[in-house]
This record gives C-alpha cells, sequence and structure tokens, in this order.
C-alpha cells in the first residue's frame, strides 16, 4: 500500500457537510486551486481557471457546510498542495477526509495504489476491487473525486491506454502524467 492510502482518513463525511470548512486559493502551472479543510482533514482540493469559479464548486459540492476563505491560516497548507500539484509523485502528508459513498472511497483508496508514472484503466480498477462490471461506476467515482492529484484518478485511462475526461481538464491531465513519467 502507498503512503497515500495509508493516510490518516476520516469517513465522517455529515460533520464537515453540516459544519465548518476553511479555503485558500493559490496558483501554480495547472492554472488556479483551491485547498479546503474541515474537522476531519482535507476536504477539497480543485483546480481551475479563475478563484470564483473553484469557490462556487467548493459551496456547490458542500452546501451544507459554512465555507469560509483562510488565506492566512492555511498557508501552509496552501505551499504544501502547491508543492504537490507541481510534482504529482509527491504526497500530501495531511489527514483526508474523503466523505463519498463507500464505493467512492473504494475506488479512489485503489487509485492511491497506482504508482505515480504508471496507469490502470476504468476497468482493471473494476476488477482490482472484484467488481469487473463496475467500470463506469469506477469513472464516475474518479469524476466525484474532490481531492486533485492528492488522490491520482489521473491515473485512470481508457482500455486502450488513451487519455479521456478528466474533472480538472485532459491536458492537465496529460500534464500531470507527463511529469510523473519524466520524475
Amino acid at each position: 500500500m502507498t503512503q497515500t492510502a495509508q493516510q490518516e482518513v476520516s469517513s465522517d463525511h455529515e460533520t464537515v457537510e453540516a459544519g465548518q470548512m476553511f479555503f485558500a486559493t493559490g496558483g501554480c502551472t495547472l492554472g488556479t486551486f483551491l485547498v479546503a479543510t474541515g474537522a476531519g482533514g482535507v476536504r477539497a482540493v480543485l483546480i481551475g481557471d479563475d478563484e470564483e469559479s473553484l469557490e462556487r464548486d467548493l459551496r456547490r459540492r458542500f452546501a451544507g457546510a459554512t465555507c469560509t476563505r483562510a488565506a492566512e491560516a492555511l498557508s501552509g497548507l496552501t505551499v504544501k498542495v502547491a508543492n504537490v500539484l507541481e510534482n504529482p509523485t509527491l504526497v500530501l502528508d495531511e489527514p483526508l477526509d474523503l466523505g463519498g459513498t463507500a464505493f467512492e472511497r473504494r475506488v479512489w483508496i485503489a487509485l492511491a495504489e497506482i504508482p505515480a508514472g504508471e496507469t490502470a484503466s476504468y476497468g482493471e480498477v473494476a476488477r482490482r476491487l472484484g467488481a469487473p462490471g463496475a467500470a463506469r461506476a469506477v469513472a464516475k467515482a474518479c469524476a466525484a473525486n474532490a481531492l486533485a492529484v492528492v488522490i491520482p484518478c489521473h491515473r485512470v485511462v481508457r482500455s486502450d491506454g488513451g487519455i479521456s475526461g478528466y474533472r480538472w481538464g485532459v491536458e492537465r491531465k496529460r500534464l500531470l502524467l507527463a511529469r510523473e513519467r519524466a520524475a
């Protein structure tokens, strides 16, 4: 099991959903990013083109939470996240609050098992989970992932090895995979 998969993970999704979340934004070569944390740990790392759309996405994903900007308080975490985004072979050494359904969490943990620089197809991930017919469900779990790069859904490709859709943009996926292969 990789270090990412062994990280402390809270499954107390309801506490964060109904509670307080703090967030900050930053920039990197992938664009703008937002990192959000709650009582259970890092809850979201979102990548996009501008702060406003990322904040809207955060509030939509966690509609029951009170989301407060806290740039100064999260400055250290923001630097750590920027480093991981710039070098996706790194591991974010912070507790994670994965949220999601039980199946989504199983998928995300399986994704953390894929070594940096390697890929697996949606079908391969489904087979590893003992659910060989669940490739589309794996793809949906990848799309629901709120922890860009930290949970490496960018390492999942089509069965022919081609790069398919990526919640954060196909070009970002290509760049992340190229960085990992070059490391």
